[in-house]
């Protein structure tokens, strides 16, 4: 049985590797953060009690930005693979927080690739990248595309490309560099711009919501479906020899289609709830990002599967029944918990 480790097991592209992993046999070992309160939903049908003998997830308290811990769980663990999609991920909040994304979207990559060094493991390490790394850049993007990076949260991704390609090539390790484009999933965080305007418009669609309030509708961005993108992140680990791909569908699609073709499955006019909110826009906007991932589909034999429009029906879908959910208990004279009324 392989052993793979994951930092970021919580989130979205973590929780349907674990799955891709269970399913093709792994034992599969998770990094999360010690909170007050658990954030394990996405991952909760996977886990069972360590005494089941049919326990196959394991979760580790720990952080990125502490490097004896992350050397010790190597030391334990002895991953086959390592999948590092662990970090402050949110390129708005990184203006706001730029030194703690540098710290942990940036340093602790270097931190588990020091770990790998130090232990002397023989692993395998992907490294999630991302299309934000291309900034202004113009467009198609693709792996000779040169890097202008337009936030912290950026900046910090395109150090720790760098630092793998530095070990990679320094220490023999393998160890790759996936440049994911956007990839939504109805699993995604509300606080993202795609699951904040589903969430949003089936919240609307059902009284539940007055306006949905947002920042720059011209951004044009390339979305694929996380369930496909976390295939490719895998294969990528399971070749001969190392190296770094774009991972991208090669369609571009504005924020402002994705909001009138979401509104408008619910029979909805996005103009008549859409608020432009200055507060949301990035100091530095990301005009266009177009992946050109060719290399990959050569090289990997990796396409996308599922489209825009069915990427669409499907978070439309998950987040009309959680809706419909909330409704029911609002009807009920229950006080639904969260800050939804004022996405």
């Amino acid at each position: 049985m392989k052993r793979a480790f994951i930092t970021g097991i919580t989130g979205q592209d973590g929780s349907y590797l674990a799955e891709f992993l269970l399913k093709n046999g792994y034992e599969v070992h998770g990094l999360i953060r010690r909170a007050s309160t658990f954030n394990t939903s996405r991952i909760d049908h996977l886990y069972r009690d360590l005494h089941d003998p049919e326990a196959h997830v394991y979760l580790h308290y720990g952080d990125l930005s502490i490097s004896g811990q992350l050397t010790d769980l190597l030391h334990d663990i002895q991953p086959d693979e390592i999948y590092h999609l662990g970090a402050q991920s949110h390129v708005r909040v990184s203006f706001d927080m730029p030194e703690y994304t540098g710290d942990v979207t940036g340093l602790g990559t270097l931190r588990l690739l020091e770990a790998i060094r130090k232990t002397g493991i023989r692993t395998r390490f992907y490294q999630a990248s991302s299309s934000e790394m291309f900034g202004s850049a113009p467009p198609p993007q693709n792996e000779l595309t040169p890097f202008q990076p337009q936030s912290p949260y950026a900046a910090a991704k395109v150090y720790s490309y760098y630092m793998v390609k530095n070990y990679r090539d320094a220490y023999g390790i393998f160890a790759c560099n996936g440049i994911l484009f956007n990839h939504e999933s109805p699993r995604r965080g509300e606080t993202f711009v795609t699951r904040k305007v589903t969430r949003a418009a089936t919240r609307i669609k059902l009284g539940l919501q007055e306006k949905l309030y947002l920042g720059n509708l011209g951004a044009k961005r390339d979305w694929g479906y996380a369930g496909d993108y976390i295939e490719a992140m895998w294969i990528m680990l399971q070749q001969d020899r190392p190296d770094d791909y774009v991972i991208a569908t090669g369609e571009t699609h504005t924020v402002r289609e994705f909001v009138d073709k979401v509104f408008g499955r619910l029979s909805l006019d996005y103009e008549q709830y859409v608020v432009i909110d200055p507060r949301y826009f990035r100091p530095t906007e990301v005009d266009v990002l177009l992946g050109d991932a060719t290399k990959a589909m050569k090289v990997l034999g990796w396409q996308p599967k599922v489209n825009f429009e069915q990427l669409l029906a499907m978070m439309v879908a998950s987040d009309m029944e959680l809706a419909e959910k909330e409704k029911t208990l609002r009807d009920a004279g229950f006080q639904c918990s969260g800050n939804h009324g004022v996405l």
